[in-house]
């Protein structure tokens, strides 16, 4: 099978490389010349979306790895024009679920396949699996299922079809939102043990032990603890921590829906007030953001 990967950055270029690892024919590109130009991809670079688009000898699958809103929906719109009746289009990366459905219906409009992806895994991607939610018309993910098994982990293979168009990025939409309350209260916790100075608490120790038999073992205690592992003061990262889309599109569906979401609130509330107060919370949160996903802000 032929796939295309648009966007070849920290997760998209994890996935072009595990879809050639599992025996995909992969063409790549980015539009950033810095990171198409990379020699340490081991799969074939197309120099525009028009030259992606020549290389295929069969039916045209293209996974769509760029930031959500104008970049997802220009790149999609510029694909619309050089794919045939029943090749297909997935977005893979963090788009709003109602932006997809929108670009569902642009797609049909062309008898062109499309399918909303919601992909978790961060970085470590590539080795472990990805978990993914998929979206769209369920013939076309049958269709594709090997490729969705490809990348998924061996507890969850094949991914998870939850519905129809723009689906699979609800579920991942509350999932992040979900994933910042969690980060929040981790960040919290270990600040007052920082904070308790009179038990001279070894924080990595602490973390350390959280990760086997605990109620809170999870991967987010498990990165954390290797960074406080490296520096218990965590020098290198700035208390100020970025929020993206999801967690406001969380929030705006739970007005929506007139569901109270307090902890999730709070926790996307926090990173507003990070930009304006030093906390080693704030550290705690961007350690850990960088070591699932690679963020630097």
């Amino acid at each position: 099978m032929e796939i295309g990967v648009v966007g070849l950055g920290k997760m998209g270029g994890q996935i072009a490389e595990k879809l050639k690892n599992n025996g995909f024919n992969v063409f790549g590109f980015d539009h950033d010349k810095n990171i198409s130009n990379n020699s340490k991809f081991s799969f074939e670079i197309s120099n525009s979306l028009s030259d992606l688009s020549n290389k295929f000898k069969e039916r045209k699958i293209i996974w769509v790895m760029v930031p959500s809103g104008n970049p997802t929906d220009n790149t999609i719109i510029s694909l619309i024009e050089l794919l045939n009746e029943g090749d297909v289009i997935i977005d893979g990366g963090n788009s709003y679920y109602k932006d997809s459905i929108n670009n569902s219906k642009k797609c049909e409009e062309k008898n062109i396949e499309f399918l909303d992806c919601g992909t978790s895994g961060g970085v470590w991607g590539l080795e472990n699996g990805f978990c993914l939610t998929i979206g769209g018309k369920k013939e076309i993910y049958g269709q594709l299922i090997s490729l969705f098994d490809s990348l998924s982990t061996p507890e969850s293979p094949n991914g998870l079809y939850v519905g129809s168009a723009g689906s699979g990025h609800f579920v991942k939409m509350i999932h992040n939102g979900i994933e910042y309350g969690m980060m929040q209260s981790i960040a919290e916790g270990i600040e007052i043990l920082k904070k308790k100075k009179e038990f001279d608490l070894k924080l990595d120790e602490i973390s350390e032990n959280w990760k086997s038999g605990s109620v809170i073992q999870s991967w987010l205690v498990d990165l954390i603890t290797e960074e406080l592992k490296k520096d218990s003061k965590l020098s290198n990262y700035s208390s100020m921590v970025s929020d993206s889309g999801e967690g406001r599109w969380t929030i705006k569906e739970s007005i929506d829906l007139s569901v109270p979401i307090p902890s999730i609130y709070a926790s996307i509330s926090q990173r507003f007030n990070s930009k304006n107060t030093d906390s080693f919370s704030g550290k705690i949160l961007s350690a850990m953001r960088n070591a699932f996903g690679g963020h630097k802000d």
